[in-house]
């Protein structure tokens, strides 16, 4: 009870935080706040399609806006329109495909977003690199949420299907944010300049301005508005990837004979203004200062007042740190603000300008801060906005449900001492009438078990079956409607699940990666397991790859990991390193914790080319933390999937490509991985290109973290929303008799190989539901020449076919082993190169 009153409260206070501080409200598709006429589109398939139904997890009409034609490649014709009535500040964006109850199978792979604030000039967002596509969706029931970054400030916000080859695409939407309170609809100033510095050149412009922009920057908004400001050392960005100075923008006083930057911010009406705060650089040092002397000159109607307000701020050489300067403007009524900007130095660097007035007395800055900066929040920190139109509603919301639980603990107190008293015979009961009815349909089919019990192999882990017999029905018949085959089906889904914990108490991984088939764990040959503590302060975090039961996997960027990797270190370098960092919760049970030691001494021990190394971890404190590689191209699935084959014949304009000997290489690698991993006698469980990483010049090591993400939800198929299996990659004694080998971890790799030789386009069994892919295995048992096999990839020869149908052979012990799959594929690759 105690636990359950401190988290409670503990989930108060971060609501309240929430509530107060992140800028990521749905506003209101799939509320019903944006209403039907703010909704249009450039046309509509018909008129259960229209616009106005294409909201987020609505079903309504046809189930999602559809074009009237089809998309073509590259065409930006078509778009759906959302009229936010008022300047919003749009921080997420998400999309679904429309599905009807199977009726549809349509969705937008990719789109891009174009905004306006007035209706009639329209901007396309861009993310900090440039590029305007924005990854959609993989099927048409999933919501797939997008940061944007930078976040847009406008009232009209456009979704624009982008398609490489003609198809329908069907889209549902969500926009989330907050509104835009600060009313700044644009700032005009001169472009920013380059810096070279040691012989390097620090690029101080504005990269994200949505205005025009040549000698100077025109009626638009970009990085002194987008919620993030920069460090104190101006060479350097939380942002992975950008260039020195990304997060400034910086004139020299030399470019200016006046001594002095003017800047010009216009708003959407006349406001009482009270301050503006300016984020400066002050690295003195480098002759960067924050600027002498501003004075602000204010427009109502539409002329400049003769009387500026003038501002110097304190000047203290013994604080190099970037800083907040907040300057007075002393009530003033406007609807645009002049400044001008004195030099105190040779440089003068802004990273983020907030005004406030009587109204809105907000910052201009509300999107998500630059990772690493809530340690730096001050109480007059301007980016802290509260959303007061939200805010009142959830704390009373919040209050209510304190209330109810706090009833509900009451009544908990008061029943537990009689509750206890009956526990023992409500499980005695229930054990009874389980028992019994289980009795009475084992007996039923207990010589239709008879025959599945003697294919089973007296090493497997656990000795139940799914009951086939002569009553068994071919996939094409509706099995689930017979009532006998539902309570059937119930058994066998809960006996996989009993099976699959079982092995996974006896694995000394508890996060399912790495496992042996056996109880007793024989570890790899090599040094003690100990690693190296790793320094917690020099991982940044970049990403949440995914999250599972006990813990998360981030993707970080590791400073000094070159002292950690002296076996392969060479050519690193002293510059940080993408690494992947899997953590354990801290309110783990003590054999979560014991299992996380185990898969650390045990990876620890792993050593070969092709499998993902252990480099570090952080056992010292919690929470628990194991610190392995990552590729920088990511994973196998995605990486293919982005690439057409070579010499396919289709329009391979703007498309990246990828010959047949490379898609060869890298199941070379797979299989020379697994050859290593079967060497020590341990069982993969769950290979598949979504758990194998590429690297640089198509390095493939194998991986565990595809369980994890929700990236692959749709291909784990869920137990009762308990266990989830990767059926369509599963042998089919792993999912009718629970038998994970060596041989079974063969068939996965089969479907991987052709996974790799389809580019992943499509999922395994893509045309079979899961209930279909599970009766499929039964045919694989009865070997009546019935069973479905994945189709034949069209680049694949007849060798390498041959080689992979029969890792799909009934006996396991006529599949080949990983040795032979691994010299077959290599002499297949050097016959490639010889031709």
């Amino acid at each position: 009870v105690n636990y359950l009153v401190s988290n409670i409260l503990k989930y108060f206070l971060i609501m309240l935080v929430l509530a107060g501080s992140v800028c990521r409200y749905p506003l209101g598709m799939t509320g019903g706040k944006i209403q039907d006429e703010d909704i249009s589109a450039s046309s509509q398939w018909s008129e259960s399609t229209a616009a106005r139904y294409g909201r987020l997890d609505f079903d309504d009409g046809d189930g999602a806006w559809c074009p009237d034609v089809v998309a073509e490649p590259n065409s930006l014709k078509e778009f759906l329109q959302i009229d936010l009535r008022t300047l919003h500040f749009v921080t997420l964006v998400g999309t679904q495909g429309r599905h009807a109850d199977g009726m549809g199978n349509e969705f937008a792979q990719r789109y891009r977003i174009k905004y306006s604030r007035d209706g009639g000039h329209w901007v396309s967002w861009r993310d900090r690199k440039g590029g305007q596509i924005i990854e959609g969706n993989k099927n048409p029931y999933d919501v797939v949420l997008k940061d944007l970054e930078p976040p847009i400030i406008a009232r009209f916000v456009r979704f624009m299907p982008v398609t490489d080859h003609s198809m329908i695409v069907c889209m549902r939407v969500e926009l989330y944010g907050c509104e835009w309170l600060d009313g700044l609809v644009s700032y005009s100033a001169p472009a920013g300049q380059e810096m070279t510095l040691h012989d390097q050149h620090i690029y101080l412009n504005d990269t994200v301005y949505d205005g025009a922009v040549s000698q100077s920057m025109t009626e638009g908004l970009g990085q002194l508005t987008d919620g993030s400001w920069g460090l104190d050392n101006f060479t350097q960005s939380q942002i992975y990837g950008v260039w020195p100075g990304y997060d400034y923008v910086g004139w020299t006083n030399g470019s200016f004979p006046s001594g002095s930057v003017e800047m010009t911010f216009v708003f959407d009406r006349v406001r009482n203004f009270t301050s503006m705060k300016v984020h400066c650089n002050n690295m003195y040092a480098l002759g960067v200062r924050i600027f002498r002397q501003v004075v602000c000159y204010f427009r109502s109607e539409s002329d400049w007042e003769a009387k500026p307000v003038s501002f110097k701020p304190i000047d203290d050489d013994t604080n190099t740190s970037a800083r907040f300067v907040t300057v007075a403007l002393g009530n003033r009524m406007a609807s645009a603000i002049k400044c001008r900007f004195a030099f105190s130095d040779a440089w003068m660097m802004f990273s983020e300008v907030a005004f406030q007035s009587d109204t809105a007395a907000y910052n201009t800055s509300l999107g998500p801060r630059k990772r690493g900066h809530p340690t730096r929040v001050h109480p007059d920190d301007p980016t802290h906005k509260i959303d007061d139109s939200n805010t009142r509603i959830l704390i009373g919301c919040l209050v209510a449900i304190i209330v109810i639980l706090l009833a509900i603990i009451i009544i908990i107190l008061w029943r537990q001492v009689w509750q206890k008293m009956l526990e023992k015979a409500s499980r005695r009961m229930l054990d009874d009438e389980l028992t019994a009815r289980l009795s009475a349909h084992r007996e039923a089919f207990a010589r239709r078990l008879s025959s599945v019990s003697s294919e089973a192999d007296s090493t497997s882990t656990y000795e139940r079956v799914f009951p086939l017999g002569s009553d068994y029905q071919e996939p094409s018949h509706p099995l689930h409607k017979s009532p006998e085959f539902q309570f059937i089906q119930l058994i066998f889904l809960n006996e996989i699940y009993t099976a699959f914990a079982d092995i996974v108490s006896q694995q000394p991984v508890s996060s399912r990666g790495y496992s042996v088939a056996v109880v007793t764990v024989p570890l790899p040959p090599g040094r003690d397991g100990a690693l190296e503590e790793f320094p917690r302060e020099k991982l940044t975090f970049k990403e949440k790859l995914g999250e599972g039961q006990f813990g998360e996997v981030h993707l970080c960027e590791a400073r000094g990991m070159q002292d950690f990797m002296k076996e392969d270190g060479d050519g690193i370098g002293d510059e940080p390193i993408l690494v992947a960092v899997k953590t354990l919760r801290e309110d783990a049970t003590k054999n979560a914790r014991n299992d996380f030691l185990k898969e650390i001494r045990i990876m620890s021990r792993l050593r070969d080319p092709n499998i993902i190394r252990l480099l570090a971890v952080c056992v010292e404190s919690d929470p628990l933390c194991m610190i392995t590689e990552y590729m920088e191209n990511g994973d196998l699935n995605q990486f293919l999937s982005r690439h057409e084959l070579q010499d396919s014949g289709g329009d391979q304009k703007n498309i990246p490509t990828i010959s047949y000997s490379t898609l060869i290489h890298m199941a070379t690698q797979i299989a020379s991985g697994m050859k290593y991993l079967s060497s020590l006698n341990f069982v993969h469980r769950d290979l598949a290109t979504r758990n194998c990483l590429v690297g640089t010049n198509n390095t493939i090591k194998i991986a565990d973290f595809g369980m994890s993400r929700n990236l692959y939800r749709g291909d784990y198929y869920r137990i009762q929303g308990r266990a989830v299996l990767p059926i369509r990659w599963m042998s089919w004694e792993s999912i009718l008799l629970g038998k994970f080998t060596m041989a079974s971890d063969v068939w996965a790799f089969g479907v991987t190989l052709w996974e790799t030789l389809t580019l992943c386009k499509e999922q395994p069994y893509s045309d079979l539901s899961d209930d279909q892919v599970i009766e499929n295995t039964g045919e694989f048992f009865r070997d009546q020449n019935k069973q479905v096999y994945l189709p034949r990839p069209a680049c694949c020869p007849d060798a390498v076919h041959s080689l992979m149908h029969s890792c799909w052979r009934r006996n396991a012990k006529e599949r080949p082993s990983f040795q032979h799959i691994h010299s077959t594929l290599l002499e297949h690759r050097a016959e490639l190169h010889t031709d």
